[in-house]
This record gives structure tokens, C-alpha cells and sequence, in this order.
């Protein structure tokens, strides 16, 4: 039975896998409780619908970020244990998942996933016909002249400032929370088919890790942000 994790942002998305079977879960933010405090709990819920327990679990997949610092790091350190138990782990990018979401939905490209860089930064990635391409550390005023006329996607957090240099072009999902979830257990079952990677190496949004790991402009991302192609 595969784990799938993403703790990137404000909500906790859980995914067990079991063959043709998926339990997935969003777990809304909670102000005042940390994702440390909430994961394991949802995870252990989860397992009881599931009629599962840690033994069964086969392998991890889980979101390197971008992400929150708090957030991501919860995910990531949870991920690592369960990987010194001898449990495989594979990571991908909050890029990715969206992707997968918005592929899944039938628009092959070329759009982009704009996340929250903090400090009126976006983190940007394009894709087309299921394939990454550049990813950006940009300004948002910066955000016209890169995108042009091509369509994008955001998180509903991040839209009011987008809205404000981005007036068109917005993808929209039916249903942000599941789209999401379907998103993580197909892109889950793809990963896991693959070598397993490790260690995990999270990207944080906070401005001092994300000058340690988006040094310039035109970012190089590690191996788990480029992998798990949208389709």
C-alpha cells in the first residue's frame, strides 16, 4: 500500500493506494495547529477507513515544495522516517501535482502554475503536452511580459494579487480539492514505478532557505521537481 503526502500549503493532502483502490483526504488548515500536530492524526484515520496500518504501507510519495517552511518540513521529515524503516520514497514538486491536475482535466498546454513566492515574488513553471519546462523566481510585475498570453493556474490564496498584474488567462478547475486528490494518486502510482529517491530535498518558500535554493532568476530545479510529467 503506497503513501502519497503533500504538505506544501495551508491544507494536508493524504493518499493511500492499494492497487485500483485510493483512500484520498484533504485535512483543511486549522488556525493555530501546525501540520505537526494534525498529519499523523489524519494519517492515522485515514488507515482506520482503510483497514490498513504502517505495516502495510510499501513505499512514500511526497511534495518537495515549493511549500511553507513549517508545513513542508512536516511532510518531508515524516516521509524520511518512514524512509529509515526501509520503505521507498519518491518526492515531487507542487508544479507537478498541479499539472497532473490540470492535464487530467484535458488541456495538454502550454500553461503555467504560478505559486506564492512571499514578498510580492511568484514561483512559476511552464508546461506543455505533460512536460515541464523553465521555472521562474520572478517578480510579479514581472509576470506579463513572461507569460504573455498563455494561460496559467494559481491557488485561490494567490489570486487576488495575481488578478492585479494578470487580469486574464486563469484556469479554472471544477473542484480545486479534488482535482488535487486525483492528482496525487495518479501522479503517487507514476512515481512509484520509477527508482525511488533519497534523500528528499524540500523547497521552502521562506525567503532565506528560498535564496539558498533559487539562487537566480531562472531556477534549476532538482530531479523530484522535474519528475512526474502531467500526462
Amino acid at each position: 500500500m503506497l503513501l502519497a503526502l503533500d504538505t506544501a500549503t495551508e491544507h494536508i493532502r493524504l493518499a493511500l493506494i492499494d492497487g485500483e483502490r485510493a483512500w484520498p483526504r484533504t485535512v483543511r488548515g486549522e488556525r493555530g495547529r501546525s501540520h505537526s500536530l494534525v498529519l499523523l492524526p489524519a494519517l492515522d484515520r485515514l488507515m482506520t477507513e482503510a483497514g490498513a496500518s504502517k505495516a502495510d504501507l510499501s513505499g512514500v510519495v511526497c511534495c518537495v515544495g515549493p511549500g511553507g517552511f513549517t508545513g513542508l518540513r512536516t511532510g518531508v521529515a515524516t516521509a524520511e522516517g518512514l524512509g529509515l524503516t526501509g520503505l521507498p520514497t519518491w518526492g515531487f514538486s507542487s508544479f507537478a501535482l498541479w499539472a497532473e491536475a490540470i492535464g487530467s482535466s484535458g488541456s495538454p498546454g502550454p500553461f503555467w502554475i504560478l505559486l506564492d513566492g512571499q514578498r510580492s515574488e511568484v514561483f512559476a513553471q511552464r508546461w506543455e503536452d505533460g512536460a515541464p519546462g523553465k521555472a521562474l523566481r520572478e517578480p510579479l510585475t514581472a509576470l506579463p511580459a513572461e507569460l504573455g498570453t498563455e494561460p496559467w493556474w494559481a491557488p485561490e490564496t494567490f489570486l487576488p494579487r495575481l488578478l492585479e498584474v494578470l487580469p486574464g488567462g486563469r484556469i479554472l478547475l471544477a473542484d480545486d480539492i479534488g482535482a488535487g486528490e486525483a492528482a496525487l494518486v495518479v501522479l503517487a502510482k507514476r512515481l512509484s514505478l520509477g527508482p525511488p529517491e533519497s534523500p528528499l530535498v524540500p523547497f521552502y518558500l521562506r525567503e532565506t532557505d528560498a535564496e539558498a535554493n533559487f539562487p537566480a532568476a531562472s531556477v534549476h530545479l532538482p530531479e523530484s521537481h522535474r519528475r512526474g510529467q502531467a500526462r
